[in-house]
């Protein structure tokens, strides 16, 4: 077995020798296994050295092997008979030559193959210019090649040390001499041309995917144009047959005008034929007469009759018939006009992967607004809409949430939804079914609604608050907010820029606590509780009127009917007094006490579109326009007595995942109703403070605002913008500061 497994190299030299005719470009690009090719064509069979030019030179044997001169040197010295020893491969009985094994013929292939060799290793394996026989090698943490032999053992070379020095200190790293990574110049050079061939094959696929994306976009180009052909022809189909339909319409217009005519001239010719029929018969008749006086009786009837028939000699119809064109109307340019306003051929150049996405914060059962810009491949914003832009957005358990996209109609688009969980989404943006930039986008939604904007701290000057206590919203979302301490009210545009301070007498003494607007809707209502009195302004500061009533005893916060109904909370008579404009008291509504329906520290009114008057106190009371109690929402209370006396469940505290939605021991402190049935409710607890956003027709909590990171310190107002943008301010005595939240 050993013997036949050796003689492989011989065979394997016979198939090489053709291939050394070849070029040597030809060689090159073959792919060779160093290693392999060396034990099975280079090697010795005996000794299993690699042959040389020194010890190993190869002799050629008669028998075509090869083996090197050691070998054979020692083979004579041992086994020689007579002159000869036998071939260790074949067996074969070699003579002697007269002078030794060393004038046996070397092995000339073996010979070729090693110079082939010599000249494919040095360039694969570079060696020093200095020192040829000298491998280089390659610093891996300097990036650097070198000789052990010109740099003395280390690669720490002068000019080599100082680029290192500089690109250190450029860098701002430094490699120690223990953390240096040598390794043969050849090997790293292998490393590089491996990473090189992976790149190239990396980008070779990608080019591959993207000729495959590029032909795919073309097909659908090509479906979209057949599309669009099928709609154009399916148009002017109904434009032809519309006009075809005119057409038959008029033409039938005039067969039936012309037929209304025949009609009438066929009577006529029938009557004349009649009458002509009948003369005819009287004359026939007449020939055979002889009575002349029957024969003048005729005559006399048909003097008559040439009365009647002369009258029928003229056509009772015309023959006029002529179709006339409206005048001075060019149906071309109608209806090139006409056909202008079809529609036209929508074509974009946005490039989607160029398309930006930004969203802000998601607080879970809050609209999130994600706005999407499109931009063409030069990197210009495009200024037109009407791209297939879709949307969608993923739990990590894989529940998808609803998604309306709009289209802006100047290049960008808005994806809104309502996240109902905490965790993380996932965001995709597709535009033609190809993905926008950084999509998917993933994102947490969190549970905590910090403040968009905030206002103030305590001071006199224009950013400046002293116990600010009541607020409210003019139609166009301006801010008035009673600074009590300053003894003036603020106004604060709805970003919460300052705009200017309302100063009237009604407003000394620091001791106004109710702010609202008037019936109008342009005037201020305030109350005091020092002096007991009801006080209209313009929103200038001028006193247009105002009342007292000696039933005041500790006004605490007032509201306004559209009808101009004054609703003031007094926590020193326990109800709620409603007045005429005029200062008149109507009736009171409630009374203190613990039982369901009766106050115990009064604190804001506000009344609802229907008349109901909504009263914050430890909970939130709720009686009907007439006075009477309905129910309760909120509170540490967990049911409410409806109008028939029987108690029921109210779904104020709706789990919501956070604690501010138990209610727990406090008091409400603000109320404000927006237009769309929400009812928000600022609460201040031991240690805590929030607002509450209920659902007025049943009560059920829908959201609370934590005001996380920008806590709430004691708030006592609430205000919903009339623009209905889904944002609320809130007025904070104990930060002395207005803040602005997201709520919808």
């Amino acid at each position: 077995m050993r013997r036949r497994r050796r003689s492989r190299p011989s065979r394997r030299l016979a198939i090489l020798a053709k291939m050394l005719t070849l070029s040597s470009t030809l060689v090159e690009t073959v792919s060779i296994d160093y290693e392999d090719f060396n034990e099975s064509f280079l090697t010795c069979s005996t000794c299993l050295c690699m042959f040389d030019g020194q010890e190993h030179v190869p002799k050629l044997l008669p028998c075509s092997h090869t083996i090197c001169l050691e070998c054979l040197t020692r083979i004579v010295a041992t086994f020689a008979r007579d002159s000869q020893f036998r071939c260790p491969v074949c067996r074969e009985l070699i003579t002697i030559p007269a002078g030794g094994v060393v004038a046996l013929p070397p092995s000339f292939l073996v010979n070729q193959l090693l110079d082939l060799m010599a000249r494919q290793r040095k360039e694969v394996v570079p060696k020093c210019a200095s020192h040829p026989n000298q491998e280089l090698l390659f610093c891996e943490s300097c990036d650097s090649v070198f000789c052990s032999l010109c740099t003395g053992g280390s690669h720490a070379r002068a000019d080599l040390s100082e680029r290192q020095g500089r690109a250190s200190s450029e860098d701002g790293s430094e490699v120690a001499n223990g953390e240096h990574t040598v390794i043969p110049f050849s090997i790293a050079i292998k490393r590089m041309s491996e990473i090189l061939l992976y790149k190239a094959n990396e980008c070779t696929a990608k080019l591959n995917t993207a000729s495959e994306v590029v032909t795919q976009e073309m097909h659908m180009l090509d479906h979209s144009a057949d599309s669009s052909f099928a709609s154009v022809n399916e148009l002017f189909e109904e434009v032809i047959a519309a006009v075809q339909k005119r057409r038959l319409e008029v033409l039938g217009e005039v067969k039936a005008k012309k037929d209304e005519k025949k009609k009438v001239l066929e009577e006529q010719l029938k009557l004349i034929q009649s009458e002509k029929k009948e003369v005819e018969c009287e004359v026939e008749s007449l020939q055979q007469q002889v009575e002349v006086r029957n024969i003048t009786k005729k005559i006399s009837e048909l003097n008559s009759k040439l009365d009647t028939i002369s009258q029928l000699s003229e056509p009772r119809e015309n023959s006029f018939m002529q179709f006339r064109r409206v005048e001075d109307v060019s149906y071309d340019e109608s209806v090139a006009r006409l056909l202008a306003d079809v529609g036209a051929v929508k074509t974009s150049r946005t490039f989607p992967s160029l398309c930006r996405v930004t969203m802000e914060t998601a607080v879970r059962h809050l609209r999130t607004v994600v706005k999407i810009q499109t931009i063409d491949y030069h990197g210009q914003v495009q200024t037109q809409g009407g791209d297939p832009v879709t949307a969608t957005v993923t739990s990590e358990t894989g529940d998808t949430t609803g998604v309306e996209v709009s289209d802006k109609e100047d290049g960008s688009y808005e994806a809104a939804f309502t996240p109902q969980t905490t965790g993380t989404f996932c965001l995709k943006v597709l535009i033609f079914g190809r993905p926008v930039k950084d999509c998917p986008l993933f994102f947490e939604v969190t549970e905590h609604n910090s403040p968009v904007l905030s206002f103030g701290g305590r001071g006199q000057g224009e950013s400046g608050f002293v116990q600010p206590c009541s607020l409210t919203l003019d139609q166009t979302d301006n801010l008035f907010v009673v600074d009590t301490g300053n003894s003036r009210i603020k106004v604060l545009d709805s970003n919460l820029n300052f705009r200017k301070h309302i100063f009237n007498e009604s407003l000394e003494g620091r001791s106004v606590t109710g702010l609202t607007l008037g019936s109008s809707g342009d005037t201020l209502v305030t109350v005091n509780w020092r002096t007991k009195t009801v006080t209209e302004m313009t929103l200038d500061g001028n006193t247009i009127g105002g009342f007292s009533h000696d039933e005041l005893v500790e006004p605490i916060a007032v509201a306004v009917t559209r009808e101009g109904d004054v609703y003031v909370a007094d926590n020193g008579v326990g109800s709620v007094l409603v007045f005429e404009s005029c200062g008149k008291l109507k009736k009171k509504i409630g009374e203190k006490g613990k039982k369901a329906g009766q106050f115990k520290e009064m604190a804001a009114v506000c009344i609802c579109d229907n008349g109901d008057l909504v009263v914050a106190d430890s909970r939130i009371l709720v009686f009907s326009k007439a006075g009477a109690f309905l129910r309760e929402i909120g509170g540490s209370g967990s049911e409410r007595v409806g109008g028939g006396g029987g108690r029921e469940s109210v779904g104020s505290r709706d789990s919501i995942g956070s604690k501010e939605g138990a209610g727990g021991k406090g008091r409400y402190c603000g109320l404000s109703l927006d237009g769309q049935g929400r009812l928000l409710a600022a609460r201040a607890e031991k240690g805590k403070a929030f607002v509450q956003v209920f659902n007025m027709s049943d009560g059920s909590l829908v959201s609370v605002i934590d005001s996380h990171g920008s806590k709430l310190r004691r708030p006592t107002g609430v205000a919903v913008g009339k623009q209905s943008d889904g944002h609320a301010y809130v007025v904070d005595i104990g930060g002395e500061c207005v803040r602005k939240y997201r709520y919808m």
